[in-house]
């Protein structure tokens, strides 16, 4: 194969995990010498191209109007989730079968309006990049992706459940892998709720050109190339097998987040305390009766915390044995860490697996609880009911994690195993490889 540099245009869902788990991968490929091209939302802007990547960036929505934008601007960075906890947060107390019609499907519809507006604009950006490859990690179909005279690469940021089998438990149903019992009545309602939704978008899609989608499924598999992000040592695969075309990358840890040193408060702890990651995350961490409580609970523990404290980090006060901000380089957080509790999202998950840390799961919404019972299913952690749980719970939590020696050692030795593995590059190497067939055959 030539070794020209080839054009990867990377399409993320507008969340921080798709986005950076595609600059992880993107910053592979820019340091092999390619093109990089992100069609992200337009709120990046700025944020990538100081990393060397091209922004070619898409709304999503209609843009607000002139005094709308003057009220934006007076907004900080946060806002918007402080308004979407404000309205969103009770939705999370429900069990996961109750949430299916009063947010998952509210916001498969919010994925869809968001594809649908930028078709237009994503036909320009192709048309302008001429890529020899594009990647989407998202959750739903855009179809000038899939119809693009350039192959097309999936991938699965999410929990792998989001890629269906009869033998594994339905995604985002946190249902455990050994008791059937719910799993078709979760099912029937996630049907009976998504189905004339599904049903119209995928007429939305065949007009567009594409394929038709898959029964039920919101966005195509490649038939070129998918990568999905999990280790194999908590993975599916001997419950639902994939074909070919799907390459697991055992993680993809992004290799761009600054230095962390610990702060003296809690690098010098006093023996027997422990240091604990504390991160649910932008959403979770924007829910400021939950970060308070949980603040007090673990405020009362002996051990010491670095808490990234999200877009709501003023209206929080630390507990005097934890330090923290509102964004931390969690990658350089993770490593000199005993321990992370963490909502479950999947870069968490998976980040805390690379670096061998037991997990204490308080998930909140989408895959999530998946991850949460993944984890606790297979022990490498516990999973706890966000909004119920007790104090005498975290405390029995943490004691049997950071007190089980045995549990630490595997949890060593697998984190050795997945980084040797080099997910990320593995990752890379696949798209690469894509690319550049496509690239010769032009």
């Amino acid at each position: 194969m030539t070794d020209r540099p080839i054009t990867v245009l990377f399409m993320p869902e507008s969340a921080y995990g798709p986005t950076n788990q595609c600059i992880g991968i993107g910053k592979v490929l820019l340091d092999r010498g390619h093109r990089v091209v992100f069609a992200a939302e337009a709120s990046w802007q700025g944020k990538l191209a100081p990393m060397g990547f091209v922004e070619d960036l898409v709304d999503l929505a209609p843009p607000a109007d002139a005094g709308d934008e003057d009220a934006a601007g007076e907004q900080d960075a946060g806002q918007f989730w402080k308004d979407f906890i404000r309205d969103t947060a009770p939705e999370f107390r429900k069990p996961t079968v109750d949430q299916l019609s009063t947010f998952m499907a509210p916001t498969w519809q919010a994925l869809i309006d968001g594809a649908m507006f930028c078709e237009p604009q994503l036909k320009e950006i192709i048309e302008r990049v001429r890529p020899d490859v594009i990647v989407e990690d998202n959750v739903v179909c855009f179809p000038a992706l899939v119809t693009a005279d350039a192959p097309f690469v999936r991938i699965v940021s999410c929990n792998p459940l989001e890629v269906p089998g009869a033998d594994i438990p339905p995604a985002y149903s946190g249902l455990p892998s050994d008791d059937r019992s719910e799993w078709a009545s979760f099912r029937a309602e996630y049907d009976r709720t998504h189905r004339p939704m599904w049903e119209t978008y995928n007429a939305w899609v065949l007009a567009q050109g594409a394929p038709a989608l898959p029964e039920l499924e919101f966005i195509h598999a490649s038939e070129v190339a998918n990568l999905y992000v999990y280790p194999a040592e908590a993975d599916y695969t001997s419950r639902r097998s994939l074909d070919e075309s799907w390459h697991r990358m055992d993680s993809s840890v992004r290799e761009t987040d600054g230095d962390y040193e610990l702060p003296s408060a809690v690098r010098d702890r006093p023996e027997g305390s422990a240091l604990v990651y504390l991160s649910l995350g932008s959403l979770g961490g924007a829910d400021v009766d939950l970060m308070r409580r949980l603040i007090d609970v673990l405020g009362r523990t002996p051990h010491r915390y670095i808490v990234s404290m999200g877009p709501q980090a003023a209206e929080l006060v630390l507990a005097g044995n934890m330090v923290g901000s509102e964004f931390l380089p969690q990658t350089k957080v993770i490593p000199q860490v005993d321990l992370v509790i963490t909502h479950g999202g999947n870069n968490t998950t998976t980040e805390a697996l690379h670096f061998g840390k037991p997990m204490i799961l308080l998930p909140l919404f989408w895959d999530q609880y998946d991850n949460a019972q993944r984890i606790d299913e297979l022990g490498f952690g516990v999973r706890l009911s966000t909004y119920a749980f007790t104090e005498e719970e975290m405390a029995a939590a943490l004691d049997r994690l950071l007190s089980d020696a045995d549990l630490r050692a595997r949890l060593d030795r697998m984190g050795a195993e997945i980084r040797a593995r080099d997910g990320v590059r593995r990752g890379a190497d696949v798209i690469e490889s894509v690319g550049r067939a496509h690239a010769e055959g032009a």
